[in-house]
């Protein structure tokens, strides 16, 4: 059984099931405001960890994140559980690798009922510093209505590098202004932390809510 972080309300019509990026655990800071804001919006977000990194927690040994496609399995199996505790709509999602496991099952969770939409925040199109190394080949076929919420000059992917990918009709964009790969713009932009990451909360609720 999945040890869920849960937050929101518990009779929302939207349950969002987040996964963490590689390094950082389903309560880094920020998944932890992530989940506030997705509450004050209405939605519930389930947060949960990959096994590599709750075995980090218990040990406090750091093992590297595996590859994303070992993990696929693993997120099927708590979206499946995620589905029968949430009694609404799911939608699948979750910061940096998560968002990039999530995208690969979501086709298969969307054609069995399970989720119905995926959401990911900061996206790794690539490794930083090697543009020709692309993740993009599924999100070119992806049939499952997604949001990619992606900051303006994100390392993993930068506005002007994405605009020219193929990517699947199915797949919506918004634009975090001045954003890196946590959203978050440099001093003097014009930009606020605060006001990038209550934009992307604004853009994955709204989202979630038309599906």
């Amino acid at each position: 059984m999945t040890d869920f972080l849960t937050s929101g309300p518990d009779d929302a019509d939207v349950t969002l099931l987040l996964a963490h990026g590689a390094g950082a655990p389903m309560d880094s800071a920020f998944m932890n405001i992530v989940a506030d804001l997705m509450a004050e919006r209405g939605l519930r977000t389930m947060r949960f960890e990959f096994p590599y990194m709750a075995s980090r927690r218990r040990t406090g040994k750091r093992k590297p994140a595996p590859k994303a496609e070992t993990l696929m399995p693993v997120f099927v199996a708590v979206a499946q559980e995620a589905a029968a505790a949430s009694g609404g709509k799911l939608v699948i999602g979750g910061k940096s690798m998560g968002g990039r496991v999530a995208s690969l099952v979501a086709d298969q969770l969307r054609d069995s009922g399970v989720a119905q939409g995926l959401a990911c925040l900061g996206y790794p199109f690539h490794p930083p510093g090697m543009p020709e190394k692309l993740r993009t080949r599924h999100l070119e076929a992806l049939r499952c209505p997604a949001l990619i919420v992606q900051g303006e000059r994100d390392p993993f992917g930068a506005r002007a590098e994405v605009e020219a990918y193929p990517l699947s009709k199915a797949i919506g964009l918004s634009w975090i202004g001045d954003g890196d790969h946590d959203l978050g713009p440099r001093g003097g932009s014009g930009f606020t932390r605060k006001g990038n990451l209550a934009a992307a909360a604004d853009a994955v609720a709204a989202f979630s809510k038309a599906l």
